[in-house]
Formats: structure tokens, C-alpha cells, sequence
């Protein structure tokens, strides 16, 4: 069956592609096919933030739970930490956090301008232009997740390290070298690692409430008591909360991340003081009544 003129696009070639060494890292968000368990019984939508070198076809992956900038932004971290070096631009494509509408987002500029690099947005729809990371994305399902199970988000991570470290030793079939190989060939040209990577931290302000708490993805976290009513800065990283007083440098809070949710944490400090301000206020309500003697009321009523 023929198309008419004008309602069939043409037909799309391709040329070949070769990858000079260093010079990009292919990036992109990969979802596991089942959810991670995190604990309480629970279990929760995952994603891999995978990083691909093209030349040497050096692959990591990080496991993280969100879409926001900051978790991405820890995924690329890692990646290129476990890479060894820094190629000279990032490739990604449109997701939200990275580039809406095709323009790199703030977060992602200040990311890329703390570690000089430069950066390759695609065109929507044009997955082909970074066609070694999609096809280890397709063996990442058929060969990591088949066959294993993970008993928590700490193990997946420690199975996908393991897994990249022998999949990076191997001879790959497209370039029929050694993988490890050719990434010391490209560490040769790459700039090396920062002494500290970019702060990747979240960082809000808030005030402490009357009802001492703090939620967070889902949960709720205890703050100091003796603060209520004053300004806290909260930073949140994948392993931590913690709460800092703006006006004094008091610890407010200082909690382990949950990624399972509806749970409510309390540190036992903080309920002691809370406690202790409770018998406080309850103390300064008591009013000492006077005791008259009954002698008085004897004078005041004849016999």
C-alpha cells in the first residue's frame, strides 16, 4: 500500500558513528522491572541513573528512587566517580529534570559549570543518538535483574557495582576489546576527579511547628522542642536529615533516610525534652492557695 504525498515521512538513515576517547558520557534513567524493597515491608519504584563512556564502553549504574534533580545529580556523582575521571560533555536527553523543552535546567548548568564540563541535550525522540547506553539498558534487564534477588536498595547497589566491575573487565563484542582496557586509554586523555564533587545536598528552610516534627518524602521526622517557633535549615543527601538552627548553629536534627514511607521517627533526646518542657508548663499552672487558720472564721461568725 502506497502513501500519499505529504502523510508518510521520508525514510530516516543513519551514518556510523565513531566515539573519540574522553570525550562524552552517555547518561540516562533506567527503571528496574520490579520495585526495591525499603524496608517496613514495603517496597518502592526504582531508578538507575546509568552512565555509559562510548569509546571504551565503560558502564556504572546508581540506584536512586526519585526523578529529582538532586538524586540525579547524586547518580551522576557516583557514576563518574566509579568511571574514574571526567569526559569533556554529558549526554542526555529531555527528562525533565535535566532539560525541559530541550534547554538544560538551572541545577543541571550549575552541576556541569562546578566541574567544567559541557553538555549534548538530543533532540525528542532521538534515543539512537545514544544508542550504546540503550543497548546496555536492554542487557541490564536480560542479564543483572534475571535470576537475582535484592533484599534491600544498599543490596541492589552492591550487586549492580559488582556487576559493572565484570562486565567492564570483559571483551566487548562490538569493539572486540577489553573494556578496561580501552578506559585507560581514555583516563590517559580524561581530566581527573575533583578533590570534592559537587554539593548535591537538598536544602530547604523551615520553621519548627508547635507539634515538633518535620515531613519529609513521606515521612515524619522529630525536631529539637526547645526551637519551636525558630527558623531550621534542613539538608537532605541519600543516607541523612539533618536540621541546623539558622540563628544559633543548634542541631535540630539528625535522622537516617527512610525511603519507605508513612512511618513517623522520634529521637528518644527529643522526646525527654519534650517531656521535660511538659512538666515544666504543667509546674507553672499550680497556684498556692493561702491556708487561713479557723480561728478567723470563729471571730467572723457570732456564737
Amino acid at each position: 500500500m502506497s502513501c500519499g504525498r505529504g502523510f508518510c515521512r521520508p525514510p530516516r538513515s543513519f551514518q556510523r558513528t565513531r566515539y573519540r576517547p574522553g570525550e562524552l558520557a552517555q547518561f540516562d534513567l533506567c527503571e528496574p522491572r520490579a520495585e526495591i524493597a525499603v524496608g517496613w515491608g514495603q517496597t518502592r519504584r526504582g531508578y538507575v541513573v546509568t552512565c555509559e563512556l562510548p569509546y571504551s564502553r565503560a558502564f556504572a549504574g546508581t540506584l536512586v528512587f526519585s526523578k529529582e534533580f538532586s538524586d540525579i545529580a547524586f547518580g551522576m556523582s557516583r557514576c563518574l566517580a566509579r568511571l574514574g575521571a571526567l569526559p569533556g560533555k554529558l549526554v542526555w536527553d529531555r527528562e525533565g529534570a535535566i532539560a525541559p523543552q530541550g534547554r538544560p535546567s538551572e541545577p543541571f548548568l550549575a552541576f556541569c559549570g562546578q566541574l567544567a564540563l559541557g553538555w549534548v541535550i538530543l533532540d525528542a525522540g532521538d534515543c539512537q543518538a545514544k544508542g550504546a547506553l540503550e543497548r546496555s539498558h536492554r542487557f541490564l534487564h536480560g542479564n543483572f535483574e534475571a535470576g537475582r534477588r535484592f533484599a534491600n536498595a544498599l543490596d541492589f547497589q552492591a550487586q549492580l557495582d559488582g556487576w559493572s566491575d565484570r562486565i567492564n573487565a570483559r571483551v566487548h563484542r562490538t569493539t572486540r576489546a577489553v573494556v578496561s582496557e580501552r578506559l585507560a586509554e581514555e583516563h590517559a586523555l580524561m581530566r581527573p576527579l575533583p578533590a570534592a564533587m559537587p554539593d548535591i545536598e537538598r536544602r530547604f528552610v523551615t520553621r519548627v511547628p508547635a507539634q515538633p516534627y518535620l515531613r519529609f518524602d513521606r515521612n515524619d521526622y522529630s525536631l529539637d522542642p526547645r526551637l519551636v517557633g525558630r527558623r531550621v535549615e534542613l539538608r537532605v543527601n541519600q543516607r541523612e536529615l539533618i536540621a541546623v538552627a539558622l540563628d544559633s548553629g543548634e542541631l535540630a536534627a539528625r535522622h537516617a533516610r527512610v525511603f519507605a514511607g508513612g512511618l513517623c521517627f522520634t529521637d528518644p533526646a527529643h522526646q525527654a525534652a519534650l517531656e521535660q518542657l511538659r512538666g515544666e508548663r504543667r509546674r507553672g499552672r499550680e497556684v498556692d492557695v493561702e491556708l487561713r487558720p479557723l480561728a478567723r472564721y470563729d471571730a467572723l461568725i457570732p456564737a
